[in-house]
């Protein structure tokens, strides 16, 4: 007469494994692979072997824990890091993932059993009800109060707000945000070296306000001297800067250009005139 074993069912192969380590009360940080492996199998060998679906996957967990098994045999793999690698590793993490899976699962079909019994329905209390508002007797709201419990509760208000105050960050000053545009700041030092000519650049630069203006005007000095409309000077090695203005000198240049045009034409008139009064 054989003996029949009713087998619980589980889940899936990690299903199987938290069982086996619960029930043998091992750490699942450092699992004895032999063991585990070994009850593993024969609960391999007790399971109905019809049920092919299901086999399959206890099967590949099978050959995982036998593959893990012959790596603990050999020498440990050392990583990039000199550290010793455990073939263990990638299983317990599956394995945690899983609980924590499973733990929440339980969790949320409480909850819906819980819920299950919870009923709801719509509000029926009249609109009398829901428009009907308490009347307030100011005397009496009022009648224990005198100005030294106004001043008390004042004072006590006022220093729970001065509590929360941080001493270190309340020093503190206030971000703005200025405005500040380059074509802006391009334009304001093209008309100042208009009207100076001439200019020191440290000096220059001293007279913003703030950092971004300081950064906005050295921008606009590489782009006027890009332009070629201001030329920079430095006589000695980390010496003072000078700037002078190349617009002028162009339109000087343009008016001396066209003088000698212009009394050329002149002369021309005044030989025509000549020979018409011949």
């Amino acid at each position: 007469m054989g003996l029949s074993v009713k087998l619980q069912v589980f889940e899936g192969p990690l299903d199987l494994l938290l069982h086996l380590i619960d029930k043998n009360k091992i750490d699942i940080y450092d699992i004895p692979i032999v063991e585990i492996t070994n009850q593993y199998m024969d609960y391999i060998h007790q399971m109905e072997r019809e049920d092919l679906n299901v086999m399959s996957e206890f099967l590949v967990m099978a050959a995982t824990l036998l593959d893990i098994k012959c790596k603990m045999l050999l020498p440990a793999e050392v990583n990039e890091e000199g550290e010793e690698e455990d073939p263990r590793k990638e299983l317990v993490e599956r394995l945690l993932q899983y609980k924590i899976y499973k733990y929440m699962a339980e969790e949320l079909k409480d909850r819906q059993v819980d819920n299950a019994q919870t009923y709801y329905k719509d509000p029926t209390i009249p609109q009398e009800v829901l428009d009907y508002v308490e009347p307030v007797d100011v005397e009496a709201l009022l009648s224990g109060v005198t100005l030294n419990s106004l001043n008390r509760v004042f004072r006590d208000v006022m220093k729970r707000q001065n509590n929360k105050i941080d001493p270190i960050r309340s020093k503190f000053g206030k971000i703005e945000k200025e405005e500040v545009t380059l074509p802006d700041r391009l334009s304001w030092v093209e008309k100042y070296m208009r009207q100076h000519q001439t200019a020191d650049f440290r000096s220059l630069l001293e007279a913003q306000c703030s950092k971004v203006q300081i950064i906005e005007t050295f921008l606009a000095v590489l782009e006027l001297m890009k332009m070629g409309k201001i030329q920079v000077e430095q006589e000695d090695t980390f010496g003072e800067i000078r700037m002078k203005s190349c617009m002028e000198e162009k339109n000087t240049n343009q008016q001396s250009q066209m003088q000698p045009e212009e009394e050329t034409g002149i002369n021309e008139e005044k030989e025509s005139e000549d020979e018409d009064d011949n």
